[in-house]
């Protein structure tokens, strides 16, 4: 395909990925077992995939809200890692990813070659990966947002975690990142130090901010942080397309790409409204960060978040009910 393809925040594991069906009787593990909702032949009901960000929560949960508050459907949704939900969707176990970061390995399997999966349209929100510094340091430093000048700043930016080098604070080990590769291939004074988990390194980052101190992290938007943490993104070199395609020579940008949707083929064809509805789920940046920022920082569930959008927001999902 022609579009730039955002690269994975999750690695493909050779291990099993635990997947948690989500209902109002409790949770189950899926692990073994398909959902007994997901693709069922004249039900109404839809099982939707969540992943473990806000972002792709707070999708879910305003997908999940007017399906069943507007369409009549029973929702149910499981937990389950970026790649294996591609298997899961592909066999059935759920209906629909409503966020896609750019897989074109399982694209290809499961779209053009097996047919088992079909798109569902971009979702409106446009995807990016990239290193960012928080924007009070950018200010007394304004040449720190290039990255030919890190090296200037490395010892500013060093921690007890870094070995004497810059920090490059990264979330989760699982996540797939070209860091350690940039790091070395630009030749930088720095060392990629994991904080184990999205909500780990957001603690750290405002940590940081509440003692102003300076921090150079990856991070990616859409995400409601930047709303608390204002950051400003350093410029790597530019992203061509094919640059990353070997990971251990990678010395370019992330690149920004839309975000997409997939549904499981059975399911577009036979999905009924349910299926049009996901179909037209298009919203924006701010919607979701909206939503993302009462779940995430105001303290609400992602139903109550999720109609308190509903509520202010009826002439954006009219538009999306199927007539």
């Amino acid at each position: 395909m022609s579009r730039t393809r955002l690269k994975s925040r999750t690695r493909m594991t050779a291990g099993l990925a635990v997947l948690v069906l989500t209902t109002g009787c409790g949770a189950a593990d899926m692990t073994k077992q398909a959902s007994p909702f997901a693709n069922a032949q004249g039900a109404k009901t839809v099982t939707l995939s969540v992943q473990s960000w806000v972002g792709a929560q707070a999708n879910v949960a305003v997908a999940q809200y007017l399906l069943e508050h507007e369409l009549g459907y029973r929702v149910d949704t499981v937990q389950v890692d970026e790649v294996p939900a591609w298997d899961a969707l592909s066999q059935g176990r759920v209906d629909a990813i409503l966020e896609d970061w750019g897989h074109p390995d399982q694209e290809k399997r499961y779209v053009e070659d097996k047919n088992t999966i079909t798109p569902g349209g971009e979702l409106g929100v446009t995807g990016h990966i990239g290193w960012y510094v928080p924007t009070y340091f950018a200010e007394q430093h304004p040449d720190v947002t290039d990255w030919k000048n890190l090296n200037k700043y490395a010892d500013q930016l060093r921690t007890a975690e870094s070995g004497g080098k810059g920090q490059l604070l990264d979330g989760s080990p699982s996540y797939v990142t070209n860091d350690k590769a940039l790091v070395d291939n630009l030749n930088l004074d720095y060392q990629v130090v994991f904080a184990g988990s999205e909500a780990a390194q957001i603690t750290q980052i405002q940590q940081f901010a509440k003692e102003h101190k300076p921090f150079l992290t990856y991070w990616y938007a859409p995400q409601w942080l930047f709303k608390k943490v204002p950051m400003t993104e350093v410029k790597l070199p530019a992203y061509k397309d094919g640059c990353d395609a070997d990971t251990t020579k990678v010395a370019c940008a992330y690149p920004h790409t839309p975000l997409q949707k997939y549904l499981n083929t059975d399911f577009a064809h036979s999905g009924g409204k349910a299926a049009a509805f996901l179909k037209n789920f298009n919203w924006t940046t701010e919607d979701q960060n909206e939503v993302s920022l009462m779940i995430a920082n105001d303290g609400l569930s992602a139903q109550e978040a999720a109609k308190k959008w509903v509520e202010t927001h009826e002439p954006e999902w009219k538009a999306w009910l199927p007539s």
